[in-house]
Parts: C-alpha cells; sequence; structure tokens
C-alpha cells in the first residue's frame, strides 16, 4: 500500500517527514489573489507557481512557511508535492455575496486543504493509501474524531467525480481512500522531542502555522498577530466589512476589526503564546 505524509508546514509534520518516510508527501497551499498580500521574493513566487502550476501571488499563512516547504524538501532528500485549490478570495465569493467560513462551516479547510489533496490522490494514485497525520501523543481527541469518520475496515471513502453524464452533470463514486494512521501517537512523541529535534537544523519555520486570521484563534492571540502581521490581518477585516457585517463574521459576536482595535495595558510578546492558543484547521 502506498503511503502519504501530510505537511503542515510545521514542526509537528515536518519531523513525521523526516523520521517516517513516506511514498508520496503533500503540502496544501493556501493562495489569495489579494496583490497586496504578494509574497516579497519574486524569485520564489515563480519557484512556487511552477510547482503547483499556476500563478501565485501570496498566502495567507505566514509567508515563513514558504520557507519552510523549500527547506524541508531539501533536508529530506525528497519531492514535497504542492497542491492548491481554489483562494481564499474565489471560495468567499463576490463583494457583494461573500459568505464567510467559521468554526461552525469550515469550508476553508475543505476547500483549501481536504479537496486539493483529493485531486492529488485521484489524478496520481488512485488506490488505497495509508495517510500519516502528524497528531502528537496528547492529541487522542483528535485522532479519535479523526478514526469516527472511517468504516469499519478502518479505511475512509469519499466521493470522487470519475466523468460526466449525458446531461453534462458530474458523475460520481464512492472509492476507496485513505486509512489514516497515527506514528507519532503510536511512538509515544510529544512536543518537547520535536521542538529539540529542530533546535540545531536548517529549517526555518514560521510562528504560527495556519491563516493569520483563523477564525479557530483566541482574541487575545488575534489581537497580538494583527500587530504583527497587519496586512494580512487586514485581510480578513476587510472581508467582514464588505458583508455589511450581516451576513456573517469569521468569530460569532465579534468583529476582526473590534479585536483589531484592542489596546491592552501590558504589551504582549510572541512568547506569550502557544500552539494551544492558535487552534487548528482540522487536518
Amino acid at each position: 500500500m502506498k503511503t502519504i505524509n501530510s505537511l503542515s508546514g510545521g514542526k509537528t509534520s515536518s519531523y513525521m517527514a523526516v523520521h517516517y518516510p513516506a511514498d508520496y508527501n503533500i503540502f496544501a497551499l493556501v493562495r489569495t489573489n489579494d496583490k497586496s498580500c504578494i509574497f516579497p521574493d519574486a524569485k520564489l513566487r515563480q519557484v512556487v507557481s511552477d510547482k503547483i502550476g499556476q500563478e501565485f501571488i501570496g498566502t495567507l499563512e505566514e509567508d515563513e512557511i514558504i520557507y519552510t516547504m523549500l527547506d524541508l524538501e531539501q533536508f529530506i532528500g525528497k519531492e514535497i508535492n504542492w497542491v492548491t485549490g481554489k483562494t481564499f478570495d474565489e471560495i468567499i465569493g463576490r463583494d457583494d455575496k461573500k459568505y464567510l467560513p467559521n468554526v461552525i462551516q469550515r469550508f476553508c479547510t475543505i476547500q483549501m486543504k481536504i479537496y486539493p489533496i483529493k485531486d492529488f490522490w485521484f489524478n496520481n494514485i488512485k488506490e488505497p493509501v495509508e495517510t500519516r497525520i502528524g497528531f502528537r501523543a496528547n492529541e487522542i481527541k483528535r485522532m479519535k474524531n479523526m478514526l469516527e469518520r472511517t468504516e469499519k475496515d478502518g479505511f475512509a471513502y469519499d466521493k470522487f467525480i470519475i466523468g460526466k453524464h449525458e446531461s453534462g452533470r458530474n458523475k460520481w463514486k464512492k472509492m476507496k481512500y485513505q486509512k489514516p494512521v497515527f506514528p507519532l501517537i503510536e511512538n509515544q512523541i510529544m512536543k518537547d522531542t520535536i521542538d529539540n529535534f529542530w533546535i540545531d537544523k536548517p529549517v526555518r519555520f514560521a510562528y504560527m502555522n495556519n491563516c493569520v486570521g483563523c477564525f479557530h484563534r483566541n482574541e487575545l492571540l488575534l489581537n497580538h498577530l494583527s500587530k504583527k502581521e497587519p496586512i494580512k490581518f487586514e485581510w480578513f477585516a476587510k472581508q467582514e466589512r464588505d458583508t455589511g457585517y450581516n451576513i456573517r463574521t469569521f468569530k460569532n459576536g465579534i468583529t476582526y476589526d473590534k479585536i483589531k482595535s484592542y489596546n491592552f495595558t501590558q504589551d504582549l510578546f510572541d512568547t506569550d503564546f502557544n500552539e494551544c492558543d492558535s487552534g487548528y484547521c482540522g487536518l
């Protein structure tokens, strides 16, 4: 059975790529069309464009993630397959009809991460695979949630477009897709082991993974990120303003403009937060 390492750009999944080699390493890139968020290095923009097979303008994660994936590929000495779907701008719709994701309806994760990986599987593998997921030994709940979505044989099945009907409608087929496995949990790997491993290694990592304005993050961290990454945070605030705040906000009951306006009596630093504050996109 072929194996896949699902990579996020963080230290944990990168550790998995090093210690548990797979037939395929796959990274799903979150993109934006907004040129205010343009990736600053034109040569690397072209490198990324070549990897994904379409124009890369920028990402709504921290720019450092681009360096992470390029460094990691060199470090493990094996190709990382970059995949991407629609841009964040495209999945939420036009200015007059924007529909924003939130913690209940996380279609951003589905559209920008899950679908592109599925497409890669269908176009390049098309047989059941073992997918390694980078959950650590203390993330049993996340593992159980993922396993609940599998069948009795331990595999997840999913629907794929296999052609067109005469009417022009898509023809769908349910296919045996992937068996999620959790090598870090199986081997009792914790965060301190992972952090210590990367101390002297030539791989650069972002301050935090996932989108700068990820709605899983608490308000205190989002306020901190609005100062650390003001241009990208403004992208999220603008999407809410464009809806007139009356269709949906990213977080229930508060706007990103309000979060950005908070003034705390004590300055907050990067070290005041950890990934428990950050949340995760569900992969």
